[in-house]
């Protein structure tokens, strides 16, 4: 590219001694000012765009201004001119958090903060921009806890580059008091769905039908009587099973690449969770049953494995989509993105990912893989835990959204499988709870720990959350809190056993089908 002609003057490196200087780009002169040997500035309106002059004078007084105002101390110097892309690439780099963390950031930036702002000159992002970009990310429509949640990764980057002095001021930094009222409220997600005793067991009893197997009735019931996070139930270690608790030691975090990241508690909440007699025999009987192995990634021995899908399609060969987001450099929901929405992706990285797929020849829905581990976030809650609380499973490929068909004895029905299952099936499921998410299971064991009065220090350390209040500090957990807790918690069970036998005396789960026939 050809750098305009400087006017006389001559060369910048023969100008040290003298002030700013006027540069002739044709129609118009801009002035020129010295930062440091070798490095000069252009003269800029209050919104940083360099200003026209219209006579070589005029430039030149002006760009003596600027340097003398700089030499005297009472003005600043410019920032860097830096693009958005090219500064958030040496941001992710420079970065050195958590496995999942750098996953989050990286997916936030990828699919929602490159796409909209990759080629903005650090220094020209306004906040009217940003609030533009906001208004365009809930039409989509995304929801608002997600752009909130992208606004504050665009915020730390920016406050960074502030603090770099590639900016003045952070204009993602949202004002008090500004915007619609109304909106405040209108934004908040929608109340978290919660189940109760009982529907903790139905739930459970159906993920094991699901699955042809025990893990998902004790794992369900598990989750549901301890509160315990998604990461900690799947990362649990036969070791951490103690016979009056559980230890939470580790978790395994799901990572876009498709590894199970081995990695602390959230937020290091390490704890031992006091459990109930029932609930501690039950997790030591299917321990017990299965005798788990050490798994092939960890070489750890964990309670629960995972599931593998009874059609056939994990043994076909061919590449994955977390193959082509390896080969490309990117997450597997910036290929997704590709694949479903090109426009959402920065061009250059869409240009990658489909050159990516072309090598691997990666064929669209091929499926390819071999058996899983441990459970998946995704298949786990799509084709176990929905369909178990809903009664439904959901749209896939051609194919809507339809009724879990099952064959009606014995109760509650065995989900018919296979070609033609539709045909075969006698009835469907009603919804358990509707829009419960296995998260919800968490909001249901502090539901029910608030029925029986539990203290919230004794609520706060089983769910592993920190209350840094003065009064927290104050509070203490005795041994009577505890066994109160658990008799309550086993009494609750006992309810729910009952009123399932009511309903049948007998399950289609081994482990469930033992139980019931125990209270008889």
């Amino acid at each position: 590219m050809c750098r305009p002609a400087l006017q006389p003057g001559g060369n910048p490196a023969d100008r040290e001694s003298k002030l700013g200087y006027a540069e002739n780009l044709g129609s118009y002169w801009r002035g020129r000012y010295k930062l440091a040997p070798g490095k000069y500035a252009t003269v800029r309106d209050a919104d940083g765009d360099a200003i026209r002059f219209r006579s070589k004078a005029a430039a030149k007084k002006a760009a003596d201004a600027e340097e003398a105002k700089l030499l005297a101390g009472t003005k600043k110097a410019p920032p860097e001119r830096i693009t958005f892309g090219a500064y958030v690439n040496r941001w992710y780099a420079a970065q050195d958090l958590a496995a999942s963390t750098m996953q989050n950031y990286r997916r936030h930036i990828e699919e929602h903060l490159l796409p909209a702002f990759e080629d903005f000159a650090i220094a020209d992002i306004l906040s009217t921009d940003i609030a533009a970009w906001e208004k365009r990310e809930r039409a989509v429509p995304y929801a608002a806890t997600s752009v909130k949640t992208w606004r504050a990764t665009l915020h730390l980057i920016l406050a960074d580059a502030v603090d770099e002095g590639l900016r003045d001021s952070n204009p993602a930094t949202k004002r008090r008091g500004r915007g619609k009222r109304a909106g405040r409220s209108r934004n908040r997600g929608p109340e978290k769905a919660v189940t109760t005793a009982l529907g903790i067991l139905l739930l459970a009893e159906r993920m094991a039908l699901l699955s042809g197997r025990d893990d998902e009735f004790v794992g369900g019931v598990l989750k549901g009587y301890t509160g315990m996070r998604w990461g900690e139930i799947v990362g649990l270690e036969t070791e951490f099973v103690r016979p009056m608790s559980i230890r939470v030691e580790w978790q395994l975090y799901e990572l876009d690449t498709g590894e199970l990241h081995r990695c602390p508690p959230k937020d290091d909440s390490y704890r031992d969770i006091d459990t109930p007699n029932f609930l501690a025999a039950l997790v030591a009987s299917h321990i017990a049953r299965t005798k788990p192995k050490p798994c092939e990634c960890h070489g750890l021995a964990y309670v629960f494995r995972g599931h593998g899908a009874a059609n056939g399609s994990v043994s076909r060969p061919g590449a994955k989509l977390v193959d082509v987001a390896r080969r490309a450099g990117v997450s597997t929901g910036t290929v997704s993105n590709v694949l479903n929405r090109p426009d959402a992706v920065a061009e250059p990285t869409r240009l990658k990912v489909l050159e990516a797929i072309t090598d691997l020849g990666y064929v669209r829905n091929g499926g390819a893989g071999e058996l899983a581990a441990h459970w998946r976030r995704s298949g786990f809650a799509t084709w176990l835990f929905r369909p178990a609380a809903m009664g439904r499973y959901p749209g896939r490929g051609n194919q809507e959204e339809h009724p879990v068909p099952v064959v009606a004895e014995p109760w509650p029905g065995i989900p018919a499988r296979g070609r033609g299952a539709s045909k075969r099936s006698e009835a469907c499921w009603v919804p358990i709870a509707p829009g419960l998410t296995p998260h919800g299971l968490r909001h249901t064991h502090k539901t029910l720990m608030r029925e029986v009065g539990t203290p919230p220090k004794l609520m706060d350390e089983r769910m592993g959350h920190e209350d840094g209040s003065v009064q927290s500090r104050y509070d203490h957990i005795t041994p009577r809190m505890r066994q109160a807790l658990m008799i309550a918690l086993t009494g609750m069970w006992e309810e729910a056993l009952d009123a399932r036998r009511a309903m049948s005396p007998g399950s289609p789960v081994a482990a469930l089908d033992a139980l019931l026939r125990a209270r008889g």
